[in-house]
């Protein structure tokens, strides 16, 4: 998602304004003090600020009903496992009467629909119940197809029986064979004479009782959903009828949203796991309150949690997600952990609570030592920004960081890994364009209603850094990625390498709903307490604009095609999650006229760079597997039918297999980078064990992507020429 900082651009906070004056009188009600009327609420205010402020809206209709209807029922039950033909009978009146029912505030469909989904899913449990019982036998002809698209509605209740048996015998397949090769490894292991082996008989019986646990877990789970929960869940397939990005967040994932994009938050720093409605630390994030307070341990249980010296709370059956609220907190005060140690002593931790930083979030650099010198690494996981402290870490500054410590050390080219980098701060990623092109235009950005406005990088004339540059992309990564990727592409400052981008090339806006409606009724809500969110209905990411490349393409749907394509191990998965271009809500491709720039030229042997990459990439078995694989998986997915025969089986795990155990073979007995840190990193890196060991484990992941080898092999290609650079100025 992109958010612009206040002083970064003006339109957006102006629409905000003008819908607020629209909304400030349009809600004169007696009082939302029913979860009924809260909901009706949202949805009003939902779907009119959508309206008035989204780039460009879509009409309530006919149309957006059966989307709506589609959505839901897809999404309660993708699987065909819950609904019957009767069932669907029963909701398939409101295919084109969710519009009306939306305008009035009414939510039949949805209550329908839920009532009927929460008694399929209660019956289910009765259902694979009765059907693990008995044994399954592996030796019959039967088929089970795995794409939903070509299956029906069960047609009655015996029928969804036999569908169920089916799927669970699958699942249970899947774990017996999976039981019996991790047996026959054993066996060949000279070490494991006197492990005990299990009957066939024995390892479906320990197979059909994990997927039994498995269900009971996932009923037990789905159970534990709050109504508002599905509520939220519905509100969502409201707005995605408009496109894929604008969002309804109540109030509590408004919070978590913020700390996403933060990178921090307040609280003691322990990661938990929750099994058997156990509560166990995880882990514990180096530096944080609970590391400064050196008690609290990897593995101990946590029983009670108490606010400073107040009456504990008995934590014992509690969600996760409700105990990280009862220790999360306001920053300074303090919490008290009764907690369970390995050694089974039990004691009382004191932490106060305080800014956490996960350092995963930020971008981190290394060395790459290649034999014709030092490349330096820069690793980006999202363009990052703290939107409720001025003071707060942005990803800008600390990419500057980055590169100032790798020319400290003295590389010979940089790379940029924005693979799997979603996006985030537009303000961040103008400014972090700077730091490799100076000052400029970076981006265009146009509101429905407006004409475009060019975002040019701040600071200096000169950038940061002139030298060798690559930046590393996928499938996944979007939006802000996509900026950058595309000006240094068009600034001709950079070399893209990797796969075709996401194609998100739409902004947007955190529109807080509160601030849509009458004081009278913001009054009222304070005193409600249906749904949880006491004064608050929460907050819409509303698309309400779009941005443009400085050559005047969009971004939106055809994404960033790189100058060298590697290719892509997911290019066999289903599309719709991996580009913004297969969605059916999403907005059309489109351009306006270019920004007056000049290039930098900083490649002039390109053409070169790309062809001896692309050899490489050709005479390489890995990539030629990766490719073979992609097709593989692509034909499964048209198909896919899976055999509940054993041996059947077992031949189509194999021919899956087969390919993924040839990549990773190659990799193994491929040439590895050597990696090492930057030297201004060592102090951090060094201040505990599991600081060095998470490195370690980071340097060595890298070193054995192939994909960053070759990109080494591209720096220095491009270091081959004789390189002059020619940082030119935009025209004025």
């Amino acid at each position: 998602m992109l958010q612009f900082m206040k002083n970064k651009i003006l339109i957006p906070l102006l629409v905000v304004g003008a819908l607020a004056a629209f909304f400030s009188f349009k809600y004169v009600r007696a009082g939302a003090r029913t979860s009924q009327q809260r909901r009706a609420l949202v949805i009003e205010t939902v779907l009119k600020t959508i309206q008035a402020g989204h780039y460009s809206a879509r009409p309530i209709d006919d149309t957006f009903s059966a989307r709506v209807y589609r959505s839901m029922v897809t999404a309660f039950d993708g699987e065909k496992l819950y609904f019957t033909t009767a069932d669907i009978e029963k909701v398939r009146k409101y295919e084109f009467l969710i519009d009306d029912q939306v305008k009035v505030g009414s939510t039949e469909f949805f209550d329908t629909l839920e009532a009927i989904y929460l008694r399929r899913m209660n019956a289910s449990e009765k259902i694979f119940e009765s059907i693990l019982k008995t044994p399954f036998s592996f030796n019959t002809d039967e088929w089970l197809q795995l794409t939903p698209e070509k299956n029906e509605y069960a047609k009655d209740e015996q029928d969804q029986t036999e569908r169920w048996r089916k799927y669970l015998k699958y699942r249970t397949l899947a774990k017996f064979v999976d039981l019996k090769t991790e047996q026959e490894k054993k066996k060949e292991n000279k070490d494991s004479v006197d492990v005990k082996m299990k009957t066939d008989e024995e390892l479906e019986v320990q197979a059909r009782q994990e997927i039994l646990k498995s269900n009971q877990r996932d009923i037990k789970r789905l159970r534990k959903a709050k109504d508002e929960d599905r509520f939220t869940f519905y509100v969502n397939k409201l707005t995605e009828t408009e496109d894929p990005h604008t969002s309804y967040f109540p109030p509590v994932d408004k919070s978590a949203f913020d700390e996403k994009m933060s990178g921090s938050f307040v609280g003691i720093g322990a990661r938990l796991n929750q099994s058997d409605d156990k509560t166990t630390v995880a882990s514990i994030i180096t530096g944080s309150p609970s590391w400064k307070q050196g008690e609290l341990k990897a593995g101990d249980e946590i029983m009670k949690v108490a606010q400073g010296d107040k009456e504990p709370v008995d934590i014992s059956g509690y969600e996760l997600d409700d105990v990280v609220k009862l220790i999360r907190g306001e920053k300074g005060t303090e919490v008290r952990l009764t907690v369970k140690g390995a050694d089974g002593a039990v004691k009382v931790i004191p932490i106060k609570r305080g800014v956490v930083e996960i350092e995963e979030t930020f971008a981190k650099s290394a060395i790459i030592k290649s034999k014709d010198g030092p490349i330096g690494f820069i690793y980006l996981p999202e363009f990052y920004a703290d939107f409720n402290h001025t003071s707060g870490r942005t990803c800008s500054k600390d990419v500057a960081i980055e590169v100032q410590k790798l020319m400290d050390a003295g590389v010979k080219g940089i790379i940029l890994d924005l693979r799997y980098n979603g996006g985030g701060s537009l303000g961040d990623v103008v400014d972090m364009a700077g730091i490799f092109l100076g000052k400029g235009p970076v981006v265009q950005v146009r509101s429905s209603h407006s004409s475009p406005s060019v975002l040019r990088s701040r600071g200096v004339d000169t950038p940061l850094y002139s030298g060798p540059l690559a930046v590393m992309v996928n499938q996944s990564s979007a939006s802000a990625s996509e900026i950058l990727a595309a000006v240094l592409q068009d600034h001709k400052r950079a070399i893209i390498v990797g796969s075709t981008t996401f194609g998100k090339g739409t902004v947007q806006k955190m529109v807080s709903l509160d601030d849509m409606i009458d004081p009278m009724t913001r009054l009222n809500l304070m005193n409600d307490t249906a749904g949880g969110a006491s004064g608050s209905i929460g907050a819409l990411k509303l698309t309400m604009e779009k941005f443009y490349r400085v050559n005047g393409g969009s971004t939106q749907l055809k994404g960033v095609r790189p100058h060298i394509d590697m290719p892509d191990p997911y290019d066999g998965y289903d599309d719709e999650e991996l580009g913004e271009r297969h969605n059916k809500s999403a907005l059309a491709w489109d351009e306006i006229p270019p920004v007056d720039y000049k290039p930098t030229n900083s490649i002039p042997n390109l053409p070169q760079v790309v062809a001896m990459s692309e050899s490489r990439i050709k005479a390489n078995p890995t990539f030629g597997l990766i490719t073979e694989n992609a097709k593989t998986i692509r034909k499964k997915r048209d198909d896919n039918r899976v055999s509940l025969n054993e041996k059947q089986f077992r031949k189509e795990q194999e021919e899956i297999n087969a390919t993924s155990k040839k990549i990773d073979s190659l990799q193994k007995n491929a040439a590895q980078l050597e990696m090492a840190n930057a030297p201004a990193d060592m102090a951090k890196i060094n201040v505990d064990s599991t600081s060095i060991a998470k490195n370690q484990e980071w340097l060595k992941a890298l070193g054995k992507d192939i994909y960053i080898a070759e990109t080494v092999n591209v720096i220095n290609d491009i270091r081959k020429s004789d390189m002059k650079m020619t940082l030119g100025k935009e025209k004025r």
